[in-house]
């Protein structure tokens, strides 16, 4: 499982892991520069590339020469890489919550409500309050950015208190911003994704909230029509964290495509 952010750790999908550990074995790691792994390298070791040849590697270390792999969000732009490096690794393929393309800021605009979520003042907790009189450090603008982002990123808003104590144990780092923020990092994805997927030649699940408010729905359709060897589930009531949303359905999804 490739977890997203990238400058989370993989802890806030835990839930609903722990549903698919239930019936397959399920191996979370840390990406270089977040939770528990690498910290504090120099700024030209943070590069998607090097975050695929970690997983590559990780791969080799436990000795296995093919894995299914899920990646979630940022993730699974990651899986993509993946895929286009070294495919004889993967099995087969999840794309959670991802996209594998960068123009569908059309599908956001003038989308009500994510205009009102973005609206709402935001129900800051504890744990997340800094001084006022301070910059942020990078850290703490990655968790401003968590928090600040909830409201779109979960569907049920009954449920936004209960996402936010599930936000309180990510270990949350900021090691990718610097270069994000001076414009060095590579890009996330292949440079033709659905050939890359096409090329491929394995089961692919793209696996998807309808209301994700972070990469719309249109670019999973898309996906499936670009690539319509791929299976596609759209999970209904549910955001970009379509995991927390629908944990059940979600976990569902993945442990039938796995196991068929």
């Amino acid at each position: 499982m490739i977890h997203g952010g990238p400058d989370w750790d993989h802890s806030y999908l835990l839930p609903a892991l722990k549903q698919v550990a239930q019936r397959r074995h399920v191996v979370a790691f840390d990406l270089r520069g977040c939770g528990r792994s690498s910290r504090g390298l120099s700024p030209e070791r943070y590069q998607p590339e090097l975050a695929v040849e970690d997983v590559s590697r990780l791969i080799t270390w436990l000795n296995h020469e093919q894995v299914d792999v899920l990646g979630f969000s940022t993730g699974g732009q990651i899986a993509q890489l993946l895929v286009d490096a070294h495919p004889s690794q993967v099995r087969r393929v999840v794309l959670a919550s991802t996209t594998a393309y960068g123009d569908f800021e059309q599908h956001l605009r003038g989308w009500a409500e994510r205009d009102r979520r973005l609206a709402m003042p935001t129900r800051w907790p504890s744990w997340a309050r800094f001084a006022q009189d301070s910059p942020r450090t990078d850290r703490e603008q990655t968790i401003d950015w968590a928090v600040s982002g909830a409201s779109t990123s979960i569907w049920t808003l009954d449920r936004l208190d209960e996402y936010l104590e599930l936000l309180a144990d990510v270990r949350f780092s900021g090691d990718w911003i610097g270069p994000f923020r001076t414009g060095r990092l590579h890009p996330w994805r292949p440079p033709d994704p659905a050939e890359t997927l096409r090329r491929f030649d394995a089961p692919i699940l793209v696996l998807h909230g309808a209301q994700d408010m972070s990469f719309p729905v249109e670019v999973a359709h898309r996906l499936h029509s670009d690539v319509p060897e791929t299976q596609l589930v759209v999970v209904e009531d549910a955001g970009h964290m379509a995991h927390f949303d629908q944990t059940h359905q979600w976990a569902t999804a993945v442990t039938t495509f796995l196991s068929s």
